[in-house]
């Protein structure tokens, strides 16, 4: 297929024959690499998006690249009724990386997400799933439903029953846990509202709530995992320990995966025909996950992550358009000063300086660069910020 059809052409087959849920920026991208993409006019942009912490790696990596050419000319597809090397030894890394349990592979974060509420409710049948207001956990029906965001949810009632959604106050958490409680779901960060790190009070009372009634603890790191915060996984920097974590995104190196992660307590909960998926743990992406994963193991890298990001942090907070920023590691968001909408204002950094970020609202702007971007990327980036005229 051809990837020379121009902008116009696109826009139209979009009109036409594309169900409408995205609203999509005039530009289309034909090639990256690293932090770098192009467009179809030859134009370069710096990428400090990277697909919402999807290319963790950056674009088109050489480890992944070859890693997924070869497997794709030996064996793409089997269906999980036989073994396959890619997706026990990613299931073995993930787990030896972190919690120590199991792994259940799918092929995104929602799915993760759907999976991960079907196990707590087998542990602990018909309980509730306290969620937290503020989160995103995904957009199928379970997921959505321990969403808890008018404008999502309401569209498309009535939702799951059993999702209960407390305030991010150590005290009503604690108080909302009982024992009809199967699990606490929650993201250590909160991505897709604004980049809200969650105190480290909060987090204890999850634990404790739950260890209080033997219900799970969750932590959703589809956003925050692979050393996107500066340790391969959130949760490693507290002193907190789930029962379990999601993950997604940038786990693929950009192919679509995701997976659930159980410590020894869950670990043989789900048993055959609980759980499945066609597509989860494919040779080709299961590939393309072993290289990203040791990629974003790198101690030397995850350093650079912690390092870079205070330098990114500094950066922004200089920029006169920036009355806040928060984050942690390359995870950050900055809310804008009063006046300035951050949807015209990400729209404008792509078209008139050739950055790429987004709006998680009306004025939030999220930075999450690849984690292998360099100290001259990150001030080319905020030069580019601070050269947008605000009046």
């Amino acid at each position: 297929m051809s990837v020379t059809a121009s902008l116009a052409a696109l826009q139209e087959l979009e009109r036409e024959y594309a169900v409408a849920t995205y609203t999509r920026n005039p530009v289309q991208f034909v090639r990256g690499e690293g932090c770098r993409l192009w467009d179809s006019d030859g134009n370069e942009y710096l990428d400090f998006l990277a697909g919402i912490s999807v290319l963790n790696v950056g674009h088109c990596h050489p480890r992944i690249v070859d890693a997924v050419r070869d497997q794709v000319g030996r064996l793409t597809h089997v269906t999980n009724l036989y073994y396959t090397e890619p997706a026990l030894r990613l299931s073995a890394g993930l787990a030896r990386s972190s919690l120590g349990g199991k792994v259940f592979l799918c092929n995104s974060g929602a799915e993760a997400n759907e999976a991960a509420i079907k196990l707590a409710r087998r542990a602990r049948p018909g309980g509730s799933i306290v969620v937290l207001q503020g989160a995103f956990h995904g957009r199928t029906y379970g997921a959505l439903s321990a969403t808890p965001q008018e404008s999502k949810q309401a569209p498309f009632a009535p939702l799951v029953p059993g999702f209960v959604v407390v305030a991010k106050d150590p005290l009503a958490l604690l108080d909302a846990v009982d024992a009809d409680t199967a699990a606490v779901l929650l993201e250590p960060i909160q991505g897709e509202t604004g980049i809200h790190v969650l105190s480290d009070d909060l987090l204890y009372a999850a634990r404790e709530a739950c260890d209080r009634v033997g219900a799970a603890l969750v932590f959703d790191e589809i956003q925050t995992g692979m050393g996107r915060t500066g340790t391969l996984w959130a949760y490693q920097q507290t002193d907190v320990v789930p029962d379990a974590i999601t993950v997604a995104k940038a786990l693929g190196g950009g192919l679509p995966i995701g997976a659930v992660i159980t410590g020894p307590a869950l670990a043989d909960v789900l048993a055959p025909g609980d759980h499945g998926s066609t597509f989860a743990g494919g040779p080709v992406v299961c590939r393309a996950a072993l290289e990203a994963l040791s990629i974003c193991s790198d101690a030397a890298l995850l350093a650079r992550v912690q390092r870079f990001g205070e330098r990114l942090a500094t950066g922004l907070r200089s920029l006169p358009l920036a009355a806040e920023v928060r984050g942690r590691g390359l995870m950050l968001a900055i809310d804008l000063a009063d006046g300035l909408d951050a949807p015209s204002l990400a729209r404008r950094a792509l078209l008139e300086q050739r950055l790429v970020v987004n709006a998680t609202g009306p004025g939030t702007i999220r930075f999450e660069p690849p984690l292998l971007v360099c100290e001259a990327e990150i001030d080319e980036a905020i030069s580019r910020l601070a050269a947008l005229d605000v009046g």
